[in-house]
């Protein structure tokens, strides 16, 4: 009975803790299955290693020669042929150097009974200079002392007969012994390397049956596991390619240096340079030993030993602080701990081998990570994507009470974007964040440490970035919070940005907005209101509020900073029953209205896309191409439909923007609304009323979420015609990179796109200029030209 619901319908006390044991005791359960299942991993890669790491090396020899085999292939040659002429020529490569590096191993250990005086003088002269009268002599003579007092005590007479010594000398082995013994001792190397040889070879034979095997294993569901694979391989052959190079140059100024310097065997040197990078961390260390030690033995003196120690510091200086994160960058996706990590278990499980191996093998579990669900934890662990995103990263500084690093990773965002940018994209959603753990999680002791942080925040972001207004000019616009604290906070930093659109605004302590509030206000001569709401419902105390103040203010102009609120408050029918004159979701959006709103024909001017400098240019480029003709309109629709079906868009078009006006040259579907002709082809319009025109203007892509809530756009009586929510158009660059249109995606419905979907949508722009400047006689010969980019291969660039 007394798990049983209460009579109002919620769990019982009893129910609820009963509940939580239940769900304590399957997260046991999991994590136990987890830590069993890692046990049972980590056994096998230890015991199997001698079958494993033969695999290992194979399959990263095969990602290597992979790219050059498949290159040999698209131009023609039969696979078999183009995988024996790669194999071929690498196992010639390694031969040939071999020859010239064991020239240098011969020619040295000619020379090495010439450099052993030299090596016995200047021992003799470290031992001598060891044993001149220093510092710590008092200290060394007392420790000996010491040491003799303890062994003569220890060295006391045993009774007895003294044991007598005796040692065991094995029979001589004959020579056939001898023999064998070596043949049993490399036989092993030699069968591994033909097993590995042999893998390679027949996975770079028939590397499409060896793909559908793996996508197979990952089973479920192709579009994931064919993205796993192919980040996997793009990601690591670009590893090893940018290792090569990286270790190429290292070693080649290694060896000229070492050359200069009159080392014997430097092209030695420098190929073990090259070649011992490969193993991270200690590789670099082994590699500088050797020239070390052969200046050491050949200069009477000490210069010698000292340049190469100068070059091989200066070298690796260079290397790791310069062409390392140049070449490197995020080719990996894995953070410095993760790799450190790695290179520490792969060492352990699988000794030297496995820390050559640790960055490849970490590569492949970061990708599986990234791909499949239940492995999400591996991204978290190993990536160098940061954990949390910055909105979270400055709450919980916030509630840890480090107001100071929440300042700090708020200026550094800040710098790169602006103030208005940050506000927008991460106050707001910091705050937003603060609202929904308000009452679910956070405690009394949270509260104030966020509410204090968030002021500590406030005021430093005013003083290090304040706005172009003087001191004495009277506030426009009064931002109130709604109902708590976190409104108010959100109401401080709308009127801070409003300063950097010169509009001077002040905002009031937080507050309960209730009729004794409203009857103590004082607008101080301003004529804007902006009401700020965190609540997912602010329907009803915001109209009350705006009842309130239209009752004692008939001529004021109130704005509604709705920044939860569901889409049906967000309609004029709404908009008219709340009395408020507009409604805002964003900081941006806030700024741009309420500008409007202020100074009408200021804001259209500010916020009307510019005429670029080269715009006559541009033009000229425009009309060069010959598009506006209309030969290239079959064309073009196809790649506006390829567009809509990629996007899963409903309408889709390719514009170009003349001097005066915008051109549709290219369409995928209808817009009922808009100006057409018989056929549904949209009618030119007036540059200064297309959206494309921004594009043209700002040279990059345009990202419009929602139509509706962009000022710009919104009173746009033309656009407003289109019923359109969606916009995304990126650039179509002519010769010398001039703008002379836009690839255009719309939909009827609010969305966005990720920077994935960005980079594809800007390949598929590529094409379409492709197409554009293909002139009649290219297309009657397409094997003389190529378009440089194709989107047919951008998932993969994109994944990348």
């Amino acid at each position: 009975m007394h798990n049983l619901p209460t009579a109002s319908g919620r769990p019982s006390s009893n129910q609820v803790r009963a509940d939580a044991v239940t769900s304590r005791e399957l997260d046991i359960v999991r994590v136990a299955a987890a830590l069993v299942s890692g046990a049972v991993i980590l056994a096998g890669l230890y015991f199997g290693r001698e079958i494993l790491i033969p695999l290992a090396i194979a399959f990263l020899i095969t990602f290597a020669l992979n790219p050059p085999v498949t290159w040999l292939a698209r131009l023609g040659l039969p696979r078999l042929l183009a995988t024996s002429l790669v194999m071929v020529t690498v196992g010639c490569a390694l031969v040939g150097l071999g020859v010239i590096l064991g020239a240098q191993v011969r020619s040295i250990a000619v020379e090495l009974p010439a450099y052993q005086s030299t090596i016995l003088t200047k021992l003799a002269d470290l031992r001598q200079n060891l044993k001149a009268p220093g510092l710590f002599d008092g200290v060394l003579k007392t420790v000996e002392r010491v040491q003799k007092e303890v062994e003569s005590k220890d060295d006391k007479p045993a009774e007895g007969p003294v044991p007598q010594r005796v040692e065991i000398v094995p029979m001589p082995q004959t020579p056939f012994e001898q023999a064998f013994a070596w043949l049993v001792r490399s036989a092993e190397p030699l069968a591994t390397a033909g097993i590995v040889l042999i893998f390679v070879f027949l996975a770079l034979l028939d590397i499409g049956d060896l793909r559908d095997r793996f996508l197979r294993l990952l089973g479920g569901n192709f579009h994931r596991s064919t993205d796993a694979i192919q980040e996997a391989g793009a990601r690591i052959s670009r590893y090893l390619l940018m290792q090569l190079l990286v270790n190429v140059s290292y070693g080649v100024p290694l060896a000229a240096g070492l050359w200069i310097i009159g080392v014997p065997g430097a092209l030695l040197w420098g190929a073990v340079g090259v070649v011992m990078r490969f193993i991270p961390y200690v590789g670099p260390l082994i590699a500088a030993i050797f020239p070390v030690s052969i200046a050491f033995a050949v200069d009477d003196g000490w210069s010698m030993l000292l340049w190469t120690v100068a070059v091989i510091v200066i070298l690796e200086l260079i290397s790791n602080n310069i062409v390392e994160p140049l070449l490197y960058g995020s080719s990996t996706g894995l953070s410095a701990i993760s790799l450190i990590a790695a290179a520490i278990l792969w060492t352990a499980l699988w000794g030297p081998v496995g820390l050559i191996l640790s960055t490849p093998l970490t590569v492949c579990l970061l990708v599986l990570g990234r791909n499949l669900p239940q492995l999400r934890f591996l991204d978290t662990m190993l990536g160098s994507t940061p954990a949390l995103d910055v909105p979270a990263r400055i709450y919980q500084r916030l509630i840890a009470d480090d107001a100071d690093e929440a300042v700090e990773i708020a200026s550094a965002e800040i710098e790169e974007s602006s103030i208005i940018s940050f506000y927008d994209a991460i106050g707001i959603e910091v705050l937003r964040l603060a609202s929904e753990e308000y009452l679910q999680n956070a405690s009394a002791e949270h509260r104030l440490r966020l509410a204090s942080g968030m002021d500590t925040l406030l005021d430093d972001l005013r003083d290090q970035y304040p706005a172009s207004l003087s001191p004495e000019a009277k506030p426009t616009v009064l931002c109130i919070g709604g109902k708590w604290e976190i409104d108010a906070l959100a109401g401080e930093m709308l009127a801070h940005a409003l300063g950097f659109e010169r509009i001077a605004a002040a905002s009031q302590p937080a507050a309960s907005v209730n009729a004794d509030y409203l009857a103590k206000l004082d607008l101080k001569g301003a004529d804007i209101v902006c009401l700020s709401y965190f609540t997912p419902n602010p329907a009803i105390p915001a109209r009350h509020v705006c009842r309130r103040l239209r009752r004692r203010w008939p001529d004021l102009r109130i704005v509604l900073a709705l920044w939860r609120a569901p889409p049906e408050l967000l309609t004029d029918e709404s908009l008219a029953a709340l009395k408020a004159d507009a409604v805002v979701t964003s900081v941006e959006e806030a700024v741009r209205r309420i500008h409007r709103v202020v100074d009408p024909e200021e804001a259209k001017v500010v916020q009307q896309a510019p005429v670029p400098d080269n715009d006559a240019e541009r033009v000229d480029a425009l009309k060069a191409t010959g598009v506006l003709e209309g030969d290239k309109r079959e064309a073009l629709d196809a790649l506006a439909k390829r567009a809509a079906d990629v996007f899963n868009i409903s309408v889709a078009v390719i514009t170009t923007i003349d001097k005066d006006r915008e051109y549709f040259v290219g369409q995928s579907g209808k817009l009922p609304d808009a100006i057409t002709d018989d056929t549904g082809t949209l009618l030119p319009m007036d540059r200064e009323h297309a959206i494309c025109n921004y594009v043209v203007a700002n040279d990059e892509t345009l990202v419009v979420s929602d139509i509706e809530r962009d000022p710009r756009f919104a009173d746009n009586e033309t656009i407003e015609q289109w019923n359109v929510r969606f916009y995304a158009g990126a650039p179509l660059r002519a010769a010398d990179g001039l703008i002379i249109g836009a690839l255009c995606i719309l939909d009827s419905e609010p969305r966005t796109l990720d920077g994935d979907e960005v980079a594809l949508l800007e390949t598929m722009a590529a094409d379409v200029v492709a197409t554009i400047t293909t002139s009649d006689a290219d297309e009657e010969a397409p094997e003389k030209s190529a378009p440089a980019t194709s989107s047919a291969a951008v998932g993969q660039e994109v994944s990348q």
